[in-house]
């Protein structure tokens, strides 16, 4: 065979969310920080993105997780998240899945009862407290980076919906957090496709109204993701996190909820110490916790806890032949989404 790139995955799902791992063959990537190598891959060379997460090798559902070395002498491993649209700087469920890679395939040493591992994110230091037993990483709590609102209750004109009104946060990415019913219609598996696809407007309506930069760390910018909430008769917030070009979230997502979070104790509804429920479209579950306080650049903010589980299910090796003139990838708005055709 004439490959001349190979990289080799390792296949995880955080309840019920691929987040592939990518444990080998990754190459290097230019950047002095986490956040410096994610600015490249968006801004300098993302054909390994696209090699990774567009058809023919790849597909519409879940992310793939790069492995770097950490930049911060602390950490044990670092990371970025590769999807369709981008590369991003953090993500709840694909942090548990690359603990859950990192222990389970023997690259950092699994210790019963508990592992503590260190991710380099673009976003900041996450760590990783794993629960371990008979060879296996059962469960992750993560202590996520500092949630922060950029604006409550703001409002925006929508050709299909009138007038909208959401939540402006950052929760490791930044996010429009609406209220579901403001659509006309529930957080339901058969409702999936008409929730991605006013995620899509709305995305697009707020990046062009509403431009936002991390104050701290400027690679960070624009909202990634549209986040519709709903709260259950037993007090769970019901989550549905929209991504482009059109699918939703399977996991309850923690970026999303520490996000969320951020907004319920701006509003004075939660405190240091309180432990909500968060749970996704297909019905599987986060326990998401407000540890602590703390402020960026002078604002307000929280250190949120996000557990949950992950499984690994496979191992597999990507390729490419030299000749291959599909080598940057395609989507195809049959299985993607009608944001498919923007897709270069």
């Amino acid at each position: 065979m004439r490959w001349k790139r190979t990289i080799q995955l390792l296949d995880v799902h955080c309840e019920g969310e691929i987040g592939k791992v990518a444990i080998g063959g990754v190459p290097k990537i230019p950047g002095n920080s986490i956040a410096e190598q994610l600015n490249h891959i968006n801004t300098v060379d993302d054909s390994l993105r696209r090699f990774l997460c567009l058809e023919p090798r790849s597909g519409s559902i879940g992310s793939v997780n790069l492995l770097l070395p950490p930049k911060r002498p602390e950490a044990d491993a670092g990371f970025i998240i590769l999807q369709a649209d981008q590369a991003h700087a953090m993500s709840g469920s694909n942090s548990i899945c690359v603990t859950t890679a990192l222990l389970e395939s023997g690259m950092v040493e699994m210790k019963e009862p508990e592992t503590v591992v260190m991710l380099d994110t673009a976003a900041g230091l996450v760590k990783a407290t794993a629960s371990c037993r008979d060879g296996r990483c059962e469960r992750v709590k993560l202590t996520m980076v500092p949630s922060f609102v950029q604006e409550l209750d703001v409002e925006v004109d929508t050709p299909e919906w009138g007038r909208i009104k959401l939540d402006l946060c950052f929760g490791g990415v930044f996010y429009a957090l609406v209220d579901i019913r403001q659509i006309g219609t529930t957080i339901e598996k058969a409702n999936a496709r008409r929730i991605v696809e006013a995620g899509m407007a709305l995305k697009d309506i707020v990046n062009r109204k509403l431009p936002v930069v991390h104050p701290e760390i400027p690679e960070i910018s624009g909202v990634a993701y549209v986040m519709f909430r709903d709260t259950e008769a037993d007090g769970a917030v019901r989550t549905c996190t929209t991504m482009w070009p059109g699918r939703v979230d399977r996991s309850p997502c923690g970026t999303g909820s520490s996000a969320n979070l951020a907004t319920l104790h701006a509003r004075g509804r939660v405190k240091p110490g309180d432990v909500l429920k968060s749970r996704s479209i297909i019905g599987s579950e986060f326990e998401v916790g407000l540890e602590a306080e703390t402020t960026v650049a002078g604002r307000r903010a929280i250190i949120p806890t996000i557990s949950g589980r992950g499984w690994t299910f496979g191992l597999h090796q990507l390729a490419l032949d030299p000749f291959d003139p599909l080598a940057d990838g395609f989507a195809l708005t049959d299985t993607w989404g009608p944001q498919a055709g923007e897709i270069r």
